[in-house]
């Protein structure tokens, strides 16, 4: 069983938005299923393709989506290692959320253009 992250996380959630959020909370989350919803890509593909991510960071979320089932992580066992992530059948299935955050997120790109500012 996966260790819990939060403390409240051992209640029964308000809500089905409360157990959304949950898995997805976090910076980069949205944005690694956004890139892995494309295609399996390693670690260093997605440090590319995210520049503002540090490294540690960018461990520390693959490695929560991993115990929550988000995401599958293969090691091949050569030298050096090559990992790579890929969505599970469980962040498969949140695409359709993905898809919408990042239409809205289009839509309304204006408004983080202005905080900018």
């Amino acid at each position: 069983m996966a260790k819990l992250r939060h403390a409240n996380l051992d209640r029964v959630p308000a809500c089905a938005v409360e157990v959304t959020v949950g898995l997805i909370h976090g910076k980069w989350k949205c944005v690694l299923l956004d890139l892995l919803l494309e295609d399996t890509m390693r670690f260093s593909e997605l440090q590319r393709r995210l520049p503002d991510i540090t490294p540690r960071m960018l461990t520390n979320q693959l490695r929560e989506m991993e115990e929550d089932g988000l995401i599958d992580r293969k090691l091949y066992p050569q030298v050096p290692p090559k990992v790579e992530y890929s969505l599970s059948s469980l962040g498969r299935s949140l695409e359709p959320v993905i898809a919408q955050l990042h239409s809205w997120g289009q839509a309304h790109m204006h408004l983080y253009k202005k905080r900018l500012v």
